[in-house]
C-alpha cells in the first residue's frame, strides 16, 4: 500500500476562486442559502480549541468567505457521534485507525476527506543518549491503549529494539513479541503516566499529547517513528465528513486552508514542532481507512 507522505512543508498550496461552491445537505439553511454563511456556519469538532491554529484557521476560512464555528469537544468519542448525529459538518482530530475502529463498531461511514499531518511517536529517556546506550533487557514504558500500544511495538521494532511476529501491524500487542530476537522488555502504562514512568525505566514511548507536560520536547527524543512509512499509513491525521459529503467543494477548500503557510505554522507551533504535514488525496485515505476496516471486522 503506497503512502505519498511529504515530509513538512511551508510551501504555499494553491486555494482555487471558485464562483459557486456546492451545497452541504446538512448544513444548507431553510432558505436554500449555501453553509459557510453568518446564518449557516460550517460547524467543525475539534479537540482543544484552544490551540492556536483554529483561531488561525477561521480567520483564514473569513477571508475566503466562509464562515466556521469550531466545537469543542474533550471526550475523543464525541466529535464522530456529533458528525454521525448531524450536529456537525466536518471534525478533525484523529487518525485513520481511530475512525476506522469508530466505524466499525458503531456500523458508520464517516469518511476521510482530508489529511493533515502525521505526529511522530517517540522514545525518551533520561539515563541513555541514544537507542544503542539502551541495554540489552532493559526495560520499556508504552501506552497501554490498543492503538497506542500497537504503535510504539512498531516504533521499537523500527529502532531495532525488539521483534513482532509476522514483522507486526497497527494491532500488535505485547503478547507478539519474539523474545528471543528482541532487546527490551515492555511495562504497558496508562499513556498519561509514560513520562512519569522516565524515572524508573531505560526509556519511554510518549505519546505526542504528553511530551511538553512532561517538560520535554521533540527534539529531545532518542527515537521517532519515519511519518513516511507505510506502518505510519494508519496515524494520518483526517478531516472527516460523512459519507454523503465526502465530495462537498467547500469542505475541500477549508482542507486546503488548513495546509496555509500561517495556519500550518500555528499547528507546528502547537505541536511542539513535531508535527509532520502530509497531503494524500482523499481516495488514497479512503483505501487506507477501507483496508484497516477489513482488519478490524476480521
Amino acid at each position: 500500500m503506497s503512502t505519498l507522505l511529504s515530509r513538512r512543508h511551508l510551501g504555499v498550496l494553491a486555494l482555487a476562486t471558485t464562483s459557486a461552491l456546492a451545497l452541504a445537505s446538512c448544513g444548507a439553511a431553510a432558505d436554500g442559502a449555501s453553509a459557510g454563511t453568518e446564518e449557516d456556519p460550517i460547524r467543525i469538532g475539534v479537540v482543544n480549541s484552544s490551540e492556536p491554529q483554529w483561531q488561525v484557521f477561521e480567520e483564514a476560512a473569513a477571508e475566503e468567505g466562509i464562515v466556521v464555528e469550531i466545537e469543542n469537544f474533550s471526550d475523543y468519542q464525541l466529535p464522530n457521534q456529533g458528525l454521525s448525529d448531524g450536529e456537525l459538518d466536518l471534525n478533525q482530530f484523529q487518525h485513520l485507525q481511530f475512525l476506522a475502529k469508530y466505524n466499525v463498531n458503531t456500523g458508520s461511514d464517516l469518511t476521510p476527506i482530508a489529511a493533515t499531518a502525521v505526529y511522530p511517536l517517540s522514545l525518551f529517556s533520561l539515563e541513555h543518549g541514544s537507542v544503542e546506550e539502551i541495554p540489552d533487557g532493559g526495560e520499556i514504558a508504552i501506552p497501554n491503549d490498543e492503538t497506542n500500544q500497537a504503535r510504539a511495538l512498531l516504533v521499537l521494532q523500527e529502532a531495532g529494539l525488539l521483534a513482532l511476529e509476522d514483522g507486526g501491524s497497527a494491532f500488535s500487542t505485547p503478547a507478539d513479541i519474539i523474545a528471543e530476537d528482541s532487546r527490551v522488555t515492555v511495562t504497558p502504562v496508562d499513556a498519561a503516566q509514560t513520562a512519569l514512568a522516565l524515572q524508573d525505566v531505560a526509556a519511554s514511548i510518549i505519546n505526542n499529547d504528553f511530551v511538553a507536560d512532561a517538560g520535554l520536547v521533540a527534539e529531545d527524543a532518542i527515537f521517532s517513528d519515519d511519518p513516511a512509512s507505510d506502518a505510519a499509513a494508519p496515524y494520518i491525521n483526517i478531516w472527516v465528513a460523512g459519507a454523503e459529503e465526502a465530495d462537498n467543494e467547500t469542505f475541500a477548500q477549508l482542507a486546503e486552508l488548513y495546509h496555509s503557510p500561517e495556519v500550518e505554522e500555528a499547528a507546528f507551533e502547537s505541536s511542539g514542532e513535531s508535527a509532520v504535514f502530509v497531503n494524500n488525496p482523499a481516495e488514497e485515505l479512503q483505501e487506507i481507512l477501507e483496508g484497516i476496516e477489513s482488519d478490524f471486522s476480521q
